[in-house]
């Protein structure tokens, strides 16, 4: 009876310590993506890093709400007129694309999700970057073509996983 009692003592024991540990991730997983700060217009922006063909894939899917501080940047290894999909968004957003200098190219205001699948949105021209923001924040925050953003482009790996 009494190595019953160790052998089911040592699972809740370690049950606990899984769920301790997965709850753990869950709250610190924002952190260990890639993040940068990004400086726009009259804004300054905590933006999650897309660096990867994965991440630049899902970007905001499934996402619930963007605060009006936060952003996610796109980042490519070359200059082409990257497109945007609202596939599985949950809410409108603005979109700024960026060159390889980080001035504003092209920019899609209020991009609603009911767009997809009939239409993606690209820039007239070649860009780098791209930063989704939460909807109306381009006017609010006087982001407009020909303006610079600044963020350090040497800091935007992250922690990989």
């Amino acid at each position: 009876m009494s190595r019953k009692k160790d052998v089911f003592s040592w699972g809740i024991i370690i049950l606990a310590l899984l769920l301790i540990a997965a709850t753990a991730l869950y709250v610190l997983w924002p952190q260990l993506q890639p993040h940068a700060s990004v400086r726009i217009g009259d804004g300054v922006f905590a933006a999650r890093v897309a660096n990867t063909p994965e991440t630049r894939e899902k970007g905001l899917s499934g996402t619930q709400s963007l605060r009006q501080e936060e952003a996610m940047l796109f980042v490519y290894d070359t200059d082409s007129k990257w497109s945007v999909w609202m596939k599985d968004m949950n809410y409108p957003i603005d979109i700024v694309w960026l060159n390889s200098k980080k001035e504003v190219v092209y920019i899609v205001k209020n991009a609603a999700p009911e767009s997809y699948p009939y239409e993606n949105f690209a820039p007239k021209q070649d860009a780098r970057y791209i930063l989704e923001l939460a909807a109306g924040t381009v006017d609010r925050k006087k982001i407009i073509v020909g303006k610079e953003a600044a963020f350090d482009e040497n800091n935007l790996e992250g922690i990989g996983l």
